[in-house]
């Protein structure tokens, strides 16, 4: 049997790969798969060359197939590349990586938000090409990318002191209109607010006891905008006063007092406990929404992979912009990023730590 060498100097990536052992990677090679293209090539005995797994070549027999993980580890065992699928040469996928980040890049730098004919132009593609490609490896389309670039700068320019005005033009927006049109649902509140560290905007907030710690929720007149956990009161007091320094952080009502008890009680029994139903009010990319929306269909006791979640939001390649995202969230259990776990069962990261995510899926389990 032949089984996948490396070389004295090339050795597998250290995560869990799609293609563990030589009938995975058969299958891969039989079916051309082009997620196979980084994880191995393969060499054919009788003709002495090796290809990428997505090769259009007439297939080799089994028995004249090997697997090496690099092209280096196969032309040191005597092979050479092929000239039709040059597996020695950054594989597609990775010259349409170039592409979109360097098509990044060009929607950071610029004033106003390119136009995708523009962008798709520079990039040596057509409009719906370039479109493709970009939502299937950055997860979201160039408009919502430039939406997102202008909420970071709209937040810098702020944060930095810089006029609403100022702000307007160096954000990318061409109008006041466009402009306050956009800002409410970045900031949560108004620019004058934001760029004064909140000041003038009021912070309903309580830290309960849990079994798993101490829980911080917040909210604002919108909704909670905060469901935090940590073993330090003053840590979580920290985060919160750190987005918002001029904020004014008031005393609960018993009402809010309630609330709070309420996610406690999930917290500690989320199998016995009502599911969350609370008032949310979510600030982040439109990426972002879309995965926290992902989560909260998932229901109590059960889970999903991070490529999952991509694929229920229409971007299977952005694994792991959905796990940037789960990482982004700042409303636990409400939002439950907790129920997201990598594609092997391994419980992977979470802000909370590890061994709170353990112990609320098996609480949620009973």
């Amino acid at each position: 049997m032949h089984t996948l060498s490396t070389g004295s100097r090339n050795s597998l990536p250290s995560r869990v790969s799609r293609f563990p052992d030589d009938d995975a990677r058969w299958a891969a090679v039989r079916g051309r798969d082009p997620e196979a293209e980084s994880e191995f090539v393969f060499a054919v005995s009788t003709t002495g060359v090796y290809c990428r797994s997505t090769c259009a070549a007439r297939p080799a027999r089994r028995e004249n197939v090997s697997f090496f993980a690099t092209p280096l580890a196969a032309e040191a065992a005597g092979y050479r590349p092929c000239k039709r699928c040059r597996p020695d040469l950054p594989s597609r996928s990775e010259r349409e990586a170039a592409l979109i980040a360097e098509a990044c890049r060009r929607i950071e730098r610029s004033e106003e938000e390119p136009a995708l004919a523009t962008l798709a132009e520079k990039a040596g593609l057509s409009p719906h090409h370039f479109h493709r490609i970009f939502k299937r490896i950055t997860g979201v389309t160039p408009k919502a990318y430039a939406a997102a670039n202008r909420h970071n700068k709209v937040q810098a320019n702020l944060a930095a002191g810089s006029g609403v005005t100022e702000t307007i033009y160096a954000s990318g927006f061409n109008s006041s209109g466009r402009f306050y049109e956009a800002v409410s649902g970045m900031l949560g509140m108004t620019p004058s607010v934001y760029k004064k560290g909140g000041e003038g905007e009021e912070i309903c907030h309580a830290i309960g006891r849990s079994s798993l710690g101490c829980v911080l929720v917040a909210a604002t007149r919108r909704g909670v905008c905060a469901i935090m956990m940590d073993d330090d009161p003053a840590v979580l007091r920290a985060d919160l006063k750190a987005r918002f320094p001029k904020a004014t952080l008031i005393e609960p009502t018993p009402a809010f007092a309630e609330l709070v008890a309420e996610v406690v009680r999930f917290v500690d029994d989320p199998a016995r406990a009502e599911g969350l139903n609370l008032p949310l009010d979510i600030r982040g990319t439109t990426f972002q929404r879309r995965v926290w929306e992902a989560l909260r269909a998932i229901p109590a006791g059960e889970t999903a992979s991070y490529a999952e979640i991509a694929q229920r939001v229409g971007s299977p390649h952005a694994v792991r912009a959905v796990a940037s995202a789960c990482a982004a969230n700042k409303i636990a259990v409400a939002i439950p990023c907790h129920r997201v776990i990598a594609t092997n069962g391994g419980l992977a990261g979470y802000r909370w730590g590890i061994e709170r995510k353990r112990r609320l899926l098996e609480r949620e389990r009973g």
